[in-house]
């Protein structure tokens, strides 16, 4: 039953048949389009590093808007997406942002101009522990970010709401000049989850 519903509510969702229609893989690829046209985080020609990629939308949408180097991570596999570079590793791993620094330098490049992340935890329906678990995947993301984003670079991370999210939102604004949370038209009414946005990366 419960999936004959969730048949059902996808098939009145818009996004999900916008999707469909344009060949997205996901709905969430609506979100970074709506983040981008608010928040103009890519730009023609950058690097882009997607964390917690597949199945992919957010892929396709930063190679349409980027058309340069484009690099998806992720633990599970992710079907091929033409011009796109994938690395399958666990973000939250000591050593991911060395394995993503290896696959940047197949392109010649040192640093990032984009570090995004769509990464949700595996949802147990105990509230406390998956915001823990969104935040966990947060820091990892902003320590990838950190560590390959060009001086002036741009992040984008999904969070859950909780009692974590303002300690991290502050940890984003101290490292960024500009930081902002939104919460994209794509974004489901009912869903808790929240991007933050960064721009203009200061290093230490």
């Amino acid at each position: 039953m419960g999936k004959v519903r969730r048949d059902a509510e996808q098939r009145k969702d818009v996004f999900y048949r916008l999707a469909k229609k344009y060949g997205y893989r996901s709905r969430a690829a609506f979100k970074l389009l709506q983040i981008n046209a608010k928040f103009r985080v890519i730009q023609r020609g950058d690097v882009v590093i997607d964390l917690g990629a597949a199945p992919g939308g957010w892929l396709q949408v930063a190679k349409e808007l980027s058309g340069g180097v484009v690099i998806g991570v992720d633990l599970q596999p992710i079907a091929k997406i033409e011009g796109v570079e994938t690395l399958r590793c666990d973000i939250t791993s000591e050593d991911a942002p060395e394995k993503i620094k290896e696959v940047l330098r197949k392109f010649s490049c040192e640093r990032a101009d984009v570090v995004l992340s769509d990464a949700s935890p595996n949802i147990s329906g105990v509230w406390s522990y998956d915001h823990f678990r969104s935040y966990e995947l947060c820091e990892a993301a902003l320590k990838i970010a950190t560590t390959l984003l060009k001086s002036g670079g741009n992040f984008v991370t999904k969070i859950f709401q909780g009692e974590s999210f303002k300690d991290f939102y502050e940890e984003v604004r101290r490292k960024f000049t500009f930081a902002k949370a939104y919460s994209p038209q794509a974004s489901r009414k009912r869903s808790a989850e929240i991007y933050i946005v960064g721009k203009g990366f200061k290093p230490e």
